[in-house]
């Protein structure tokens, strides 16, 4: 979109403003003070870009400190009316106290932010971020005043007492409806007064005017450090307007600024471009605020519903308590009146005992009797009654214990039970595990639940792309019972974000912390190693699956050992792989052992093979080290003019950066870096370039032109101990998995 465009489209949103089709009165809520709730009154600009209203940003500093001091009993009388957040009103003794502390400094107290140049506070809260805002040396006196806001506000207010007229200030009685208002003459005319003052060919013709309007702003902003200097430059570090002797020796000497006409036509396209863009979305924002309709009432109905669950829920707990303590009581009862019983046929058998009454006063009464056979035949029972209560008054026991200790409840389970008594445990967040998860021809996403707790019955995956427009929406993946996922059509060369939540009895846990992945640069390139193109079995030990080389002594190597102590090189055994690029940018993956010695990684020309692995070989000829110039060209040499071969050398922990022409000797510490866990190379055949990378967030180590011609193959050489593995294909392991 040109310039002239963003313009007219700037133009056009504000004639809808102006035509009515966007009212004024709906953004009332951005004309609304944070601190007095009520419209803007003189409104400042605080550095944090929000505005309050001048006398509420006096308040503000005052309130604070009385609120610490406890000071001011007008805050504190409840007995003082309150109409509105405007009615209450500081004290004539405040308001000077407020004013010396706004222009000197001069009311301390402990704590507050100072500054070099004055003791007095200097700090208070923005009401809409609540970040501390420090007024510096000139206090509120150092804000801009919201000259545009203040207008958009008395637009408003004309808005809202449409019925009352702005009148002429020239005409005389009875004066007739302005129609306009010089900002200049700070007044209203109507029509013909307008002429009358305001004739062609004047001075007076220059004015600036607008609309009838009892709000007359300076036609000049001017610098509220240097109160006679106009401010005619923006400062990008600051955003915020300042004057040229705030940039040549003030606070804004060191700081990038751009000229006045620039920045605004810079932020007048920016807010052009917000403003369409968010008009041209009015469709997505309707349908979101449906949502969030819907999503209010669905609030309101599940809120009910879970308090009436909760409700009969919490009755029913308390029915089956009331049930089982109704049956408790009556098992206590049951004993206690059993006991009673037996305790009491005792007591009374022992009642019996004493002289004159129950058996001995019987026995006494039998011994009276004269007639020796009627006596015999009473006695015998009567003496087997006697000797048994002699028997129980020596051993005396009870009937019955007077404890009740079997019935002693145990409820402290119960009651940590009770006390836990919640809703439904919510899972917790799920982590990503960062170690086992990549991005390779496909993604693979595994995340574990934290502290070993249980897993969640399901999992949802979302990820999105990182876009600068914002455009990008999070995509869901459906429910994973286990803990990783494969994720698949996902953009070369970019990053994405990932995020994943549990759900356990329907209850979604919090989102996992957002982790951000690189997709590989290009395409992945399929291969495995070629156990037929210069494959020296005697050094090199490659897999069954041959995605895996290690590199060894070798028997030769151990027959010719005596000569190795004369002094002779080893050289490098070379293997590649199996498949071949002819055109287009492909990418590739793989791991080197941490212990290995020398391990070269590359790109080859099919030539290049044919001469490096046609030619005789010779364990102890020093002519077939690669990197003793005597075959094909030592690196060196290579660096200075493009080869049909690249390679990087990697060993001993370390990624050797190759070295170029203008390389110092002294610059070999800068020449190597540690091993990454992974190494990556691109190759662009169609632009002839090829680029090693950390393969775990696509970092560029390395970059170099290369000779494009026939077939390039990936290439790697290893001499002494160690090991080169490709990277698994994602879906190939997912298959396995």
């Amino acid at each position: 979109m040109s310039d002239s465009d963003d313009i007219s489209e700037f133009g056009f949103i504000v004639d809808r403003i102006s035509r009515g089709e966007v009212p004024i009165k709906n953004i009332e809520r951005e004309l609304i003070c944070p601190s007095c709730k009520e419209l803007f009154t003189h409104p400042l600009i605080l550095p944090c870009q929000h505005s309050v209203c001048h006398k509420c940003a006096k308040e503000l500093l005052l309130s604070r400190e009385d609120a610490n001091n406890d000071v001011d009993s007008e805050f504190s009388n409840p007995t003082t009316p309150v109409s509105s957040p405007r009615a209450r009103r500081l004290s004539s003794a405040s308001v000077e106290r407020l004013d010396r502390l706004t222009r000197t400094g001069s009311a301390a107290h402990p704590g507050w932010k100072r500054t070099i140049h004055s003791q007095g506070v200097t700090t208070f809260p923005c009401p809409s971020c609540k970040r501390d805002i420090d007024l510096g040396e000139r206090g509120i006196s150092g804000l801009f005043r919201n000259f545009t806001l203040e207008a958009i506000v008395e637009r408003y207010r004309q808005a809202a007492r449409a019925a009352v007229a702005i009148m002429c200030n020239l005409c005389k009685s009875p004066p007739s409806e302005a129609t306009k208002s010089c900002m200049d003459c700070k007044a209203s005319y109507c029509n013909e007064c307008f002429k009358l003052h305001h004739p062609w060919g004047t001075p007076k013709a220059q004015h600036e005017y607008g609309g009838p309007t009892t709000n007359f702003r300076p036609k000049v902003l001017m610098c509220p450090e240097h109160e006679m200097e106009k401010v005619t430059m923006y400062c990008e570090v600051c955003k915020r307007p300042v004057c040229h002797l705030c940039k040549l020796g003030g606070s804004h000497a060191n700081h990038k600024v751009t000229s006045m006409s620039s920045a605004y036509k810079i932020l007048k396209e920016k807010l052009s471009k917000s403003i369409g863009y968010l008009i041209s979305k009015e469709d997505q924002v309707k349908t979101q605020i449906f949502q969030l309709e819907h999503m209010i009432d669905q609030t309101e109905r599940n809120g009910e519903k879970s308090r009436m669950d909760a409700t009969n829920l919490m009755d029913k707990l308390c029915s089956i308590l009331e049930q089982r303590k109704m049956k408790l009581i009556k098992s206590i009862e049951d004993s206690r009146t059993s006991k009673l019983e037996r305790l009491h046929c005792q007591m009374d058998e022992y009642q019996g005992m004493l002289e004159n009454s129950g058996l001995v006063g019987y026995a006494q009464e039998v011994l009276k009797e004269t007639d020796q056979s009627c006596f015999v035949q009473t006695a015998k029972q009567l003496h087997t009654r006697i000797r048994m209560a002699t028997e129980s008054l020596k051993t005396f026991q009870p009937a019955a214990e007077p404890s009740f200790t079997e019935f002693t409840l145990d409820a402290s389970r119960e009651e940590e039970l009770l006390k836990e008594l919640s809703f439904t445990n919510v899972p917790d967040a799920p982590i990503i595990d960062q170690k086992h998860s990549w991005l390779y021809d496909e993604g693979i996403i595994c995340w574990q639940q934290p502290g070993g707790t249980p897993p969640a019955d399901h999992y949802k995956l979302e990820y999105r792309k990182l876009d600068q427009g914002g455009d990008c929406v999070w995509q869901t993946t459906e429910d994973v019972s286990g803990t990783s996922t494969v994720i698949s059509n996902l953009d070369t060369n970019s990053s994405y974000l990932f995020r994943v939540k549990g759900c356990k009895n329907s209850t979604y846990s919090d989102y996992s912390k957002e982790v951000t992945f690189h997709t590989p640069l290009a395409p992945i390139f399929r291969f495995l190693f070629d156990a037929n193109c210069g494959y020296n079995s005697d050094h090199l030990i490659l897999n069954k699956q041959r995605d895996s080389v290690e590199s060894v002594a070798g028997f030769p190597l151990l027959l010719g050992a005596e000569r190795i102590m004369a002094g002779s090189y080893m050289s490098l055994d070379f293997i590649t792989g199996d498949t071949g690029i002819t055109k287009g940018k492909y990418y590739w993956a793989f791991r080197v052992d941490a212990s290995s010695y020398l391990v070269k990684v590359g790109v080859v020309s099919d030539a290049k093979l044919q001469e490096w692995f046609h030619s005789p070989r010779d364990i102890n000829s020093p002519r077939y080290d690669h990197d003793s110039g005597h075959d094909s060209g030592s690196e060196d040499i290579a660096l200075e003019h493009s080869q049909p071969f690249t390679f990087v050398t990697i060993g001993m922990r370390k990624f050797f950066i190759p070295k170029s022409p203008s390389t110092s000797c002294t610059d070999s510490c800068d020449r190597y870096l540690s091993m990454p866990n992974q190494i990556g190379i691109c190759l662009d055949y169609d632009k002839g370039k090829v680029s090693f990378h950390d393969g775990e967030n696509m970092q560029c180590l390395y970059e170099r032109r290369v000779e494009c011609s026939g077939t390039m193959y990936p290439a790697f050489g290893l001499m002494g101990g160690g090991g080169v593995h490709l990277e698994e294909l994602v879906i190939t392991k997912d298959l396995v998995s």
